[in-house]
This record gives C-alpha cells, sequence and structure tokens, in this order.
C-alpha cells in the first residue's frame, strides 16, 4: 500500500512540474526600427503565426508579448506594417528579438497613369482619383462608370434610370458648361475613345457599356488643371484614363468566372387599390358636381356616364395592380475566361466575356459578348512593339422614352377598377390610356452594336534615358437600331398595319500619336521627366436612315418588307483635333517638386479667328517629410503639400457652329439651296481656370492615409445660342458669351485598422462642390419642367410657385406670393396660381457626395461593404401632377392622396379632391422632394479554399463569393428611387427631375473564380 502511495506521489509531481513547465508564461519583448534609416516604428503588427495573438509595437516602436513554453521553443512571430516588407523571426527561446523591417520599395513606388506617361505617386502634384481593379471587379453592372459609383471624391456618377444600357451623367467637380457637355474625355490604353450619345430617340445609350469592367486593371481620374491640361481643349470636364490588363512573364495562367443574378426594383411606390380608389374619385365628382352628389352632373355627364366614357369596367369588381405588371422576373448569367502569360521576349494576356442580362422592366435585356488581346514584344534592347485589341457585340433590347404610354412603368396611371387582359388573355384595349402591355408582344427595340477597338505602338530608345514612342489607334462603332410596331398598337402609331424603322450609324475614330520621353538624374540630387509630343484625331460620322408602313402581316417586321417608304435621310459629319503637347517634371532632393505642361490644340468646329488654344499648366510640391525638421516626427511617414494653376478647354459642341451654313431641299418641285446658320468666325473654346490646393499625408507607417484638397473652377466663353436681330435673316448665334464657377472640397482617408491574419482597412471619401452660374448676358435659358439655367444662381434650379399648403377653411391649394426677388412672401397667399409668381424652389446638384467601404479578411474569407452617399439635392417630380393630383383626372393616384381635405378644419398638405378641378396642380414645389439618400451600394461575401485543397485539385485559387448590389437604400424621397433623371428630358439644365423613370435594380449575385 505504501508502496503504491508512493508511486501515486510522483506521478503527481511529475504531471505538476509537466503542467507547470507547459503553461509556465514567456515574455518576449524587443524594438522595431527600419532598416532605411533606423528610426523606431510604432504601428507595427507583431503576430504569432499561425494564431490570433498579437500585439502593436508602441510609439517608441517597442513590443512585448506573452507566450507559452512550446511557443517560446518553436513558435516565429511575423512583423509587418503598411509600407515594409513583411518579417517571419524564428523565436527559439529568445526573449528579446529587436529587427529591422526593409521598406517595401513597391508600395511607395506605386505608378499612376497620367497624359501620355505615369508617375509615382509620391511625386504627383496634381489631383489624381485612382480606382483600382479590386475596387470594381465583381460588380455586377454592365458599365464601368456604375462600378465607379461613390468611389472618387469629387466625382458625381447618376444613372439616370433602371434601365439596361441607358445613359450616365458623369460630373467631375461640377458642371463646367451650360450647353456643350460636361462629360469627361474617356481615354483607354492612350486612345480617346467614342463616348458620345447615338440613341435614335431621346432616352440615351451609353457606348462605355461596351466595355467589359472585368478587363481594366485601373482608372484614373485627373481632375485638377495640372493633371489634366495635358489634353488641351478635351481637359475641362476632367479626363478619365483607363489602363486594360496585360500579360506578365511566367507560366501561363488561366482564370474563369462563373456568376448567376437576379434582380428586383430597389424601391416601388403605393398606389391606390380598387376601393381607396373609388373612394376617393366618388368623392371628387361629388365635390366637382353641379349639386355635390354623385347622383349630380359634371359637364352634362353623370357620374355613371363619365365613368362608363373613360374607365370602362371600373364597376366589374377588378383590382390589378398595374406596377406589378410593368416588373418581370429575371436570371442574368456571366462568364469570363481568361489566359496570361509570357517570357522575357513577349507577354500577352487573352480574355473573353459573355454576359447575358435580363432587367428589372418588362421586355429590357442586355446581351454582351466580347474578347481582348493584349500583346508586347521586345525585339530587342532598343524596340519593344505591341498591340490591345478589343472586340464587341452587344444587343440591347431597349424600351421606349419615360414620356411614352409604351414604356412599362406608365402601367401605374392606369385605374386599378379596370383588367390587364380580356378574356382570350390578350392585353385590354379599354382601358383609359392605351395599355402599354400591348407592346410586349406587338413591338420591338433592339439595338445592336458591333465595336472594334485597338491600338498599335513601338517604343524605340536610341540612347539612354530617351524613350520615343510612336501610336496608332481605332475606334469603330457600329449601330444598328431597329424599331418595329405591330398592328396590335396601331392605337399609339396610327399604322394599322404595323410601321418600322431602321437606323445605322457608323462612327470611324481615328487617332495618331507620337512622343518622346527623356527621365534623367542630373545630379545626385536632381532629376528631370520631360515628355513632349504631338497627337492628332479624325472622327467620321455616317447615318443612314428609312422607314416604312403597311406590312402584309405581323411576321414581316424589316422595312424591306413594307408597301410604302415613307422617309428616309443620310447624313455625314466629321471633325479633327490636332494637338501639340509637352510636360517638363523637376524634383530636387525627392523633396522639391515642379510640373509645368501645356498644349496647342487646333479644331476643325472653331472660327478660322481661334482655330487653336494654348492652354498651359503648373504645380508644384513639396515633401515636408523630407525634411530634417520632421525627422523626429516618428507619427509622421509621409506630407506633402501641392498647389496647381492651369487652362483647359471645352470643345464638345456641335462640328460647324462656326461655319455659314446651306440646306439644300425641295423648291418649286426643284432643288434649292437656302441659308440655315450665319457665320462666326471668332467662336472659340470654352475655357477653365482651375486653382488646386492639396496635402498628402501619411501616419503610423502609413497605417493611416489622407489627401485633402480645395479647388476653385471657372469657366468662362461659354458657348450659348444668343438671339441676334431678325434683320440679318437668322433668329440666334453660337458666341462665346457668359461664365460660371464651381468651388469644391475633397477628402480622403484610408485606415488600415488591422493586419495580419484578421486585416479590416476602410476607405472614406468625401466631395463637396458650390456651383453658381456667374454670368449669361441676361439670359434666362429654360430646360424641361421647371428646370433654368439663370445668373447667380447653380445650373438646372427648379423655378416655379411655392406650394403653400392648404386652406383649412375650404380645402382649396394655396400659393405665396413672394416679393419680386423671391426673398420674403409679404404678400400672403394666394388659392390663383396664376397669380403666384415663380421663384428658385429647389437645386438638383448635391451639397456633397461620396463613399465609406470596409474591407475585411480572414484567414480564407473575405468581406466588402460599401455604402455610397448624396446629400443636399432636390428632386422635381414632374410626373406628381398627374401621379398626386387628388384626383384631377383617371390616373391611379398615389396613397397619400387619401390624406385629403374632406371637411373645414382640416389640416394637411393634400388639397380637396375634385375630378377635372385643377385644384392644386399645376408645377409647384407641392412636387419637391429631398433627394439625399444613403445606400449600400455593394456587399461581397467570399471565401477562398485552402491552398491544401486547391493543390489536391491542381487549382492555382478558388473562389466562392455573393455580391448584393443596391441591397438598402435611406431616403426621404418618396418616388421609386432617389438616384434619378428622367432620360427624355436629361440634359445640362433639366437635372433631378423624376417622370416615370424605372428605379435602379436590387441585384443578389452568387459566382466563383478559379485560377489554374
Amino acid at each position: 500500500m505504501m508502496k503504491k502511495l508512493r508511486l501515486l506521489s510522483s506521478i503527481l509531481v511529475l504531471l505538476l512540474f509537466a503542467t507547470t513547465g507547459y503553461i509556465h508564461a514567456q515574455t518576449v519583448s524587443g524594438i522595431v526600427t527600419s532598416a532605411e534609416d533606423g528610426q523606431t516604428l510604432p504601428g507595427i503588427t507583431v503576430l504569432l503565426q499561425g494564431t490570433n495573438t498579437g500585439v502593436a509595437t508602441n510609439l517608441e516602436g517597442e513590443y512585448e508579448i506573452n507566450l507559452n513554453s512550446d511557443q517560446f521553443e518553436n513558435g516565429t512571430l511575423v512583423f509587418s506594417g503598411v509600407g515594409f516588407i513583411q518579417q517571419a523571426v524564428p523565436i527559439n527561446g529568445r526573449s528579446e528579438i529587436n529587427i529591422e523591417l526593409a521598406t517595401d520599395t513597391q508600395l511607395l513606388d506605386e505608378v499612376v497613369v497620367v497624359g501620355f506617361g505615369s508617375q509615382i505617386k509620391e511625386k504627383v502634384t496634381g489631383n489624381i482619383s485612382s480606382v483600382s481593379a479590386s475596387d470594381i471587379e465583381g460588380v455586377p453592372v454592365n458599365s464601368l462608370e456604375q462600378a465607379v459609383q461613390g468611389k472618387a471624391a469629387g466625382v458625381f456618377i447618376q444613372t439616370n434610370n433602371g434601365k439596361l444600357g441607358q445613359g450616365i451623367q458623369v460630373r467631375v467637380r461640377g458642371s463646367a458648361s451650360v450647353s456643350a457637355s460636361n462629360q469627361p474625355l474617356y481615354v483607354i490604353d492612350g486612345i480617346p475613345v467614342t463616348t458620345a450619345n447615338l440613341s435614335i430617340n431621346a432616352a440615351a445609350t451609353n457606348p462605355l457599356a461596351d466595355i467589359n469592367p472585368n478587363d481594366i486593371e485601373s482608372i484614373d481620374i485627373l481632375k485638377d488643371a495640372s493633371a489634366a491640361a495635358i489634353y488641351g481643349s478635351r481637359g475641362s470636364n476632367g479626363v478619365v484614363l483607363i489602363t486594360t490588363k496585360s500579360g506578365q512573364s511566367g507560366a501561363t495562367q488561366f482564370d474563369a468566372n462563373y456568376s448567376i443574378s437576379t434582380s428586383q426594383p430597389s424601391g416601388k411606390k403605393d398606389w391606390l387599390n380598387a376601393d381607396q380608389y373609388l373612394e376617393l374619385f366618388n368623392e371628387a365628382f361629388a365635390n366637382s358636381s353641379t349639386d355635390g352628389t354623385i347622383n349630380g352632373t359634371l359637364f352634362g355627364f353623370t357620374r355613371d356616364e363619365l365613368f362608363d366614357t373613360f374607365i370602362p369596367g371600373w364597376d366589374q369588381g377588378y383590382d390589378t395592380d398595374w406596377q406589378e405588371l410593368a416588373f418581370q422576373d429575371n436570371t442574368s448569367h456571366k462568364f469570363d475566361l481568361s489566359a496570361s502569360g509570357g517570357d522575357d521576349k513577349t507577354r500577352f494576356r487573352v480574355s473573353g466575356q459573355y454576359s447575358g442580362q435580363e432587367g428589372i422592366i418588362i421586355d429590357n435585356t442586355f446581351d454582351r459578348i466580347s474578347g481582348r488581346l493584349n500583346l508586347d514584344h521586345t525585339a530587342n534592347d532598343k524596340v519593344q512593339i505591341g498591340t490591345n485589341l478589343n472586340v464587341v457585340k452587344s444587343v440591347n433590347n431597349r424600351l421606349s422614352t419615360d414620356n411614352a404610354f409604351s414604356t412599362p412603368i406608365q402601367l401605374v396611371a392606369l385605374p386599378p377598377v379596370q383588367r390587364p387582359f380580356n378574356d382570350e388573355g390578350e392585353p385590354s384595349r379599354e382601358t383609359v390610356y392605351d395599355n402599354g402591355l400591348l407592346f410586349r408582344d406587338g413591338a420591338s427595340f433592339e439595338t445592336t452594336v458591333f465595336r472594334a477597338l485597338g491600338n498599335a505602338f513601338i517604343n524605340y530608345e536610341p540612347i539612354d534615358n530617351l524613350i520615343l514612342r510612336g501610336e496608332f489607334g481605332a475606334d469603330v462603332l457600329d449601330q444598328n437600331e431597329e424599331r418595329w410596331y405591330g398592328s396590335s398598337v396601331s392605337q399609339f402609331t396610327g399604322a394599322t398595319r404595323g410601321t418600322a424603322d431602321n437606323r445605322y450609324v457608323r462612327v470611324v475614330n481615328i487617332t495618331s500619336q507620337a512622343y518622346a520621353n527623356y527621365i534623367k538624374d542630373l545630379t545626385e540630387e536632381q532629376s528631370i521627366d520631360i515628355t513632349a509630343g504631338l497627337s492628332t484625331q479624325q472622327v467620321e460620322t455616317d447615318q443612314v436612315y428609312v422607314s416604312g408602313i403597311d406590312f402584309p402581316n405581323d411576321l414581316f417586321r424589316q422595312v424591306a418588307s413594307a408597301a410604302t417608304i415613307d422617309a428616309g435621310d443620310a447624313t455625314n459629319t466629321s471633325y479633327s483635333f490636332t494637338s501639340y503637347f509637352a510636360r517638363a517634371n523637376y524634383s530636387f532632393d525627392d523633396t522639391y517638386l515642379l510640373n509645368i505642361s501645356g498644349t496647342v490644340d487646333g479644331s476643325s468646329r472653331f472660327g478660322e479667328n481661334n482655330r487653336y488654344g494654348f492652354f498651359p499648366a503648373a504645380s508644384a510640391g513639396w515633401i515636408l517629410s523630407n525634411e530634417d525638421f520632421l525627422e523626429d516626427v516618428d507619427q509622421i511617414s509621409f506630407l506633402k503639400f501641392r498647389a496647381s494653376y492651369g487652362f483647359t478647354g471645352n470643345a464638345e459642341i456641335g462640328n460647324f457652329p462656326s461655319r455659314g451654313l446651306f440646306g439644300a431641299g425641295a423648291y418649286g418641285g426643284a432643288s434649292g439651296l437656302a441659308p440655315t446658320q450665319s457665320p462666326n468666325p471668332d467662336l472659340k473654346w470654352e475655357t477653365t481656370k482651375q486653382f488646386n490646393v492639396g496635402v498628402d499625408l501619411g501616419l503610423f507607417s502609413d497605417r493611416v492615409t489622407a489627401e485633402i484638397d480645395y479647388y476653385s473652377k471657372n469657366t468662362e466663353d461659354l458657348l450659348l445660342s444668343v438671339n441676334v436681330p431678325a434683320t440679318t435673316g437668322f433668329t440666334t448665334q453660337t458666341r462665346n458669351v457668359g461664365s460660371l464657377e464651381n468651388n469644391g472640397f475633397e477628402f480622403v482617408v484610408t485606415t488600415r485598422n488591422f493586419v495580419g491574419d484578421f486585416s479590416w482597412s476602410t476607405t472614406f471619401n468625401f466631395g463637396a462642390n458650390e456651383n453658381k452660374i456667374t454670368n449669361l448676358d441676361g439670359q434666362v435659358i429654360e430646360g424641361s419642367f421647371v428646370s433654368q439655367a439663370v445668373e447667380g444662381e447653380p445650373i438646372g434650379v427648379f423655378f416655379a410657385r411655392e406650394y403653400a399648403g392648404v386652406d383649412p377653411d375650404n380645402g382649396d391649394a394655396l400659393y405665396y406670393v413672394h416679393s419680386p426677388d423671391g426673398k420674403d412672401y409679404s404678400a400672403g397667399t394666394t388659392n390663383s396660381f396664376n397669380a403666384a409668381n415663380r421663384v428658385v424652389i429647389g437645386d438638383p446638384n448635391p451639397d456633397f457626395q461620396g463613399g465609406i467601404g470596409n474591407t475585411f479578411n480572414y484567414k480564407g474569407f473575405d468581406l466588402n461593404i460599401f455604402f455610397q452617399y448624396v446629400y443636399g439635392n432636390d428632386i422635381y417630380n414632374g410626373g406628381g401632377t398627374f401621379q398626386s393630383a387628388n384626383a384631377d383626372f383617371f390616373d391611379n393616384q398615389t396613397v397619400d392622396q387619401m390624406d385629403r381635405w374632406q371637411q373645414p378644419g382640416d389640416i394637411t398638405d393634400v388639397p380637396q379632391a375634385r375630378l377635372l378641378g385643377g385644384n392644386g396642380t399645376g408645377e409647384s414645389s407641392r412636387y419637391l422632394s429631398d433627394g439625399s439618400y444613403l445606400r449600400l451600394k455593394t456587399l461581397t461575401l467570399g471565401y477562398t479554399l485552402p491552398q491544401s485543397l486547391m493543390d489536391r485539385l491542381s487549382l492555382r485559387k478558388a473562389r466562392l463569393y455573393f455580391t448584393g448590389l443596391n441591397l438598402l437604400t435611406f431616403t426621404d424621397y418618396d418616388g421609386w428611387d432617389p438616384e434619378v433623371n428622367t432620360d427624355f428630358t436629361a440634359s445640362n439644365i433639366t437635372l433631378g427631375t423624376d417622370f416615370y423613370a424605372a428605379p435602379q435594380p436590387r441585384t443578389f449575385e452568387v459566382g466563383i473564380n478559379l485560377g489554374f
């Protein structure tokens, strides 16, 4: 027994020592310094490899980490920090480990694309916003601008509506023109490309929807004059430089991606059901009839007679949700495949994509198939040649403009008491307005685009440091639009046996460029980078149109089958640019930076007295973090001040506004000529002068980086159509008249909150812009609905009567009577719409906008959450006079109209319902809303398979993912969607107007990425 007790005691002692030995804590401490200058490094992550155990160095670069005995003997510490190369150090029982981290020169030498070259970001003195491939890959949109939305400070991007392939408005630091284009210049792989709207109807198409976003390596947006002036007369609206992916030396790698998605409307409106509709309209009739009852008469009609005339079937018990009939179930597919690789001599990347997208609106689809080859070859130590070629075909089944009853969203105007289909299952013809469902099978509108975009280049290095480059680029765009309207929609068209038209447009855009780049270190402290060259661009557009009527039956849909060709024409137009440009960058001690650039541009569009313009710019930078007086400030890793000033131009108007033109046509049975435009030989570019001052900041070894900018942007010599005396034989002439300004502030901050096995980074950007028209030579330019361009106000302000609510005594709509300047209500209110005066009631331009994104990674999981926001803009609902009109006519109404005034003493904003009474339905601030919103733009959750599993499957990578687009929208706007600009009136002046515009889609996508 004693022997057993001694044995048990010995075992317990051994277990105690073993246990205490195992759990005994060991401490490892040390100091982390920079291998470059020996400075201590705060904020460096020290992580025990393979675990979540870790600490960060303090302000003195010190760390201390507690480990158990096994970790102390066999573990490895991983030291990492932004801007430094990660280093793994075995512990081997050491209690003190001091290390030096080498600078990650690749990060510090990050390159951004600039006009006709590239530059190390650290030495950039202009303002450039950069968006990388990782920021836009996998976003389920069909155009690259949508993928960039909210991700670049000072760049406001707005999709007109939720239709596929439609126009998108992009404003870089505000609107710089009243009548010329406000869209930026797009340059793909060095070649300016065609982005003009080529649509046959008022709803703009978007040529950039032909570009596969997954082919893009980076997008660099040149915003200030220093960055954009090298593009001279085309730089006022900013320049978007798109660089596509290229091959790298190494074994050939294949990447494949497949995704499937579905979409739904991001917002809907609440409409009256049948019971509510009858209640409201019975009351509206009674309020308007001769004796105030439903048994009275209105314009000689009883209630039943009037309803039978306008809304057949109203008493048959129907309760139709017309809004739901406008939307369709949909499934979209996308497949990408690419191969890249090469050797030291030749590098290549080949890619292809098929995208089949179904929209949320019935009959709306967009299919695209594209292929790209990027190839470069080093012939010898002096010559390099290459090519980039993209070929694409897209087919867009389009819809009518927002203003047409044939567009599906306008189905909501039909009363819920009418049925959508007849007894045979065909769309009913007994509706208040033409039933848009007839277009589902009885019409088609197909736009097909074939596009070849590419360039070839040669680099020649005759001597060290000097590279000569020649480029030839072509962008050939063929667009064919075919519209057919069958006999079943004759009530829309008037063609009882059908009608069709066909328009074909070809745009041939040819660019030739030759320039030299010289980079040299003059001394140990001084270096220069000089670029100079010339560029020519020739753009020619051919257009052919033909239409016909009367077909044998609805199976024949081509114009060739028409009995009568009732219209046709053909046109040709062209324009050209010639540019001479130069840029010089000077650096002293990598601390003092100077940039000077200048461009001389010639254009066929302007008068013979102003055919050429000069656009200079200069900028300077001072990298304070390289100065001795900041040497001991460890918290600041980078600090740079920069400032710029320069001139850019805008030439985006018609091709012949400066010339005297004649028109040819039939006159008295013979061909004749008549003058159509008076010449203006002095016509020239709009010129924008821009000043920019900014700060670039890095803190705690670049764990926090920030960019802060202020700019002032003034445009002069606006291109406007000006009234001229009728004695000249003309009524207007295009002249340089007027000016406007934009002033703004931008802020971008990026933080690396955690690094290591678990990483978390945050990016936030903010852009505020104030626009004002300072001179229009006394003109007031009217846009559609209530939009105006007027001196002293932002472009596109809403100018209308100001709604004052409802008279609680009698239910009349009231309007403010303002003083002449519109600044006070001294004259009170009136119930007469015409007695009230028009004043500025709102501004469609946002006060500020931007985005905030968070990216998380943990082992194989990745999560990206991105919010976009817009604040301070107003929206005018032009459809409100029909949709929310307190039963003025027979259109279905929004449910808020049930809050109408009914008896004396009622306090409400909805006037008394009066059928055909026009009570409060005039264009006024009643239909104005706050358009601010915060939107969960994208959410992506992915999982990458462990390397061990991928090795067994012979895969280089394998990732599963889910992406959501427009998942949540927080807004006070009561329409379908706050991101809106109705398509048939979209212009520089008519902004922020809603008129039955389809909402943005809310999309759910799942996919898989494979690499092998």
